[in-house]
């Protein structure tokens, strides 16, 4: 272990979840002292709990927690004042470095209370005295499913066909540790898979691969993160890191990561649910 590393305490918020949980595998098999932090370690970004004490002695904050709820006010509540707080108490703790992983299109989607609410996290990050970089990725491959489930009608599944270009959550946490040892961006960095597909087509070779019996059917007005989207909405418009897990590579390697057939909600109950993309 070389003295930088082991002087490099990189603290994960939302360290047990699908990204922060693989960040602080591969920060640790490379030697750096890397805290998982969540509400189940005793640490609660929306009241403070736990922050002063975890962020003791840290030079490094990655934050990849996510809303509990995606209803528009509460999702906007959440990011808000989880980052005001997280930023506070890295102030005060000396941290110089803050790493937020964000969303690929959420700053041309005013429409989506979710996004508003990562445009929100964004600005905070911005405006404040630490020096940051924030990671916005496409979606993930892990939340086919997910995505198909939050567009089901019946045995039917209505999604947009436009630009998509997801990535494997494995490559997500991959780009969002290097990013995590660098110097700060103090700037975006966009990450997206190697391939682009129609978001339709994408869900349907998915389902398919599954062998889950629901039809896809292409419907532009078919609504995403609660609002339609035009070809470009979701995919890098300029240059991007891309990950280097393909897609057909992903399916035969985990196919367990696509849950069996259950019973689907319906639309009403889907949307509801407020369900979209990236989390984390």
């Amino acid at each position: 272990m070389t003295s930088e590393k082991s002087n490099m305490k990189i603290v994960v918020i939302g360290g047990t979840g699908l990204i922060g949980s693989k960040v602080v595998s591969k920060l640790g098999e490379r030697s750096y002292e890397v805290v998982a932090a969540s509400p189940n370690s005793g640490v609660n970004t929306l009241t403070g709990e736990g922050l002063a004490e975890v962020l003791e002695g840290a030079s490094v904050v990655v934050d990849v927690s996510n809303s509990p709820s995606f209803e528009d006010a509460a999702v906007m509540e959440f990011f808000q004042t989880s980052t005001r707080n997280l930023l506070s108490y890295e102030a005060a703790a000396g941290v110089g470095h803050h790493v937020a992983l964000s969303v690929v299109g959420c700053d041309r989607l005013p429409d989506s209370g979710y996004l508003r609410a990562k445009i929100a996290q964004e600005k905070l990050i911005k405006e404040s005295s630490i020096s940051y970089s924030i990671v916005r990725a496409t979606q993930f491959f892990e939340f086919l499913k997910r995505i198909a489930d939050s567009a089901t009608d019946g045995n039917t599944v209505r999604l947009p066909s436009v630009g998509f270009q997801p990535m494997a959550a494995d490559d997500v946490a991959s780009a969002v540790g290097k990013v995590a040892i660098g110097s700060p961006l103090n700037g975006i960095v966009e990450i997206a898979g190697p391939e682009q597909f129609r978001f339709d087509e994408f869900i349907s070779r998915g389902l398919i691969a599954g062998k889950d019996p629901r039809e896809v059917i292409a419907d532009p007005h078919a609504r995403y993160f609660g609002t339609e989207l035009s070809e470009n909405s979701l995919v890098p418009v300029n240059d991007a890191l891309l990950g280097e897990t393909r897609f057909e590579d992903w399916l035969s390697q985990s196919a367990s990561q696509i849950p069996p057939i259950s019973p689907q909600p319906t639309a009403a109950a889907a949307a509801s649910k407020g369900a979209t993309g990236p989390q984390k």
